[in-house]
């Protein structure tokens, strides 16, 4: 592993992007996050997915225009136009923001998009701007339902941020008991799954990344996770999605943005989820734990840490693999879609 500076790791994505056509301010937005995912701790949602998105802007036409049609005074629907999602769901949750800002709550679909990483860096803008927000993203299917070997849900994630203070108080979930970007990392490193997390093409359990890849991943939490996936799904399709995502841009992204104002004084809310941050924080931890967590604030310290140090850390052969692809080297590996 190499310690690379925020500043040359966020100019790596941009070099290597603009070699595929994507413009210098669409690469601008995805080195963002995938810079700050990776500072956050997320080593699989940060550089190794320019790997994954240079595959598939191989395989894809030239994206259109996003386009964003205004249906209500507090909803709107984007048609991506075939651009990646880490530029179409800022987009997104910015016009639900100003949506909310107008009149309390802003509704936003998006569609004809792909990827769009971690949906906790959309929320927290969302947060960050003193909103309380709620997103999911219905995905390439990868993941069966409770029960089956089928792949027909996708990992299907849901986020949900609050104002807070010193961040905003952030949950980020995916309802698959892996991610695409997770397996395609250890298949790259040559590290075996945990077990209980995917089957393979016959529907046997596996740890291989590999035969995972071509099976099912499974669903988290059980019929529980299966519900909530089920949800995510019918979201997705009411923003446009397929019934079962077969084709990776076939996705549906679902933003709901809410000024707390609405219901009561917003600087008083955000005090009282700061406050009950910092009770759980406080609270008895169970025998040999060390202590209560509160979702998210794992992630904005290792941030900070990041941001202090000026480096994230990224795997040599994830540098490698992107250096020959900036100096256009089209025989260097890639990922696979996700």
């Amino acid at each position: 592993m190499m310690q690379l500076p925020l500043a040359q790791a966020r100019q790596l994505v941009i070099d290597v992007l603009t070699r595929f056509d994507v413009s210098t301010d669409h690469a601008g937005i995805v080195g963002d996050h995938l810079v700050d995912a990776a500072a956050a701790g997320h080593p699989f949602a940060g550089l190794p997915r320019v790997l994954a998105l240079v595959e598939h802007l191989r395989q894809r036409e030239p994206a259109r225009p996003i386009t964003i049609d205004r249906r209500s005074p507090n909803a709107a629907v984007i048609d991506g136009g075939g651009t990646n999602g880490y530029v179409t769901s800022l987009i997104g949750i910015d016009t639900a923001i100003d949506l909310a800002r107008e009149n309390g709550v802003g509704i936003v679909g998006i569609n004809d998009t792909w990827f769009s990483g971690r949906l906790a860096y959309y929320v927290e803008r969302a947060a960050r701007a003193g909103m309380v927000a709620f997103h999911t993203a219905n995905t390439m299917a990868r993941v069966a339902p409770a029960g089956g070997v089928d792949r027909l849900f996708g990992t299907n994630p849901l986020a949900f941020a609050f104002p807070a203070d010193p961040d905003p108080l952030v949950i980020d979930f995916g309802t698959g008991m892996t991610t695409w970007g997770d397996v395609l990392l250890r298949e790259k490193l040559g590290q075996p799954l945990d077990s209980g997390v995917a089957v393979d093409a016959d529907g046997q359990p596996t740890t291989d990344p590999s035969a995972a890849l071509a099976g099912a991943f499974l669903p988290w939490g059980g019929h529980r996770g299966y519900g909530l996936s089920l949800v995510v799904q019918l979201l997705g399709v009411m923003c446009g999605s397929r019934i079962v995502v077969d084709e990776v841009s076939a996705c549906g992204f679902f933003f709901l943005v809410l000024d707390p104002a609405l219901l009561g004084p917003a600087d008083a809310f955000k005090a009282q989820v700061t406050a009950l941050a910092a009770q759980i924080e406080a609270s008895r931890p169970a025998p040999g734990v060390e202590r209560v967590r509160v979702p998210g604030r794992s992630s904005a310290a290792k941030r900070r840490a990041a941001l202090a140090a000026g480096t994230i850390e990224v795997d040599d052969s994830i540098y490698a693999a992107l250096v020959a692809l900036r100096d256009g080297d089209t025989t260097a590996q890639l990922g696979h879609d996700a």
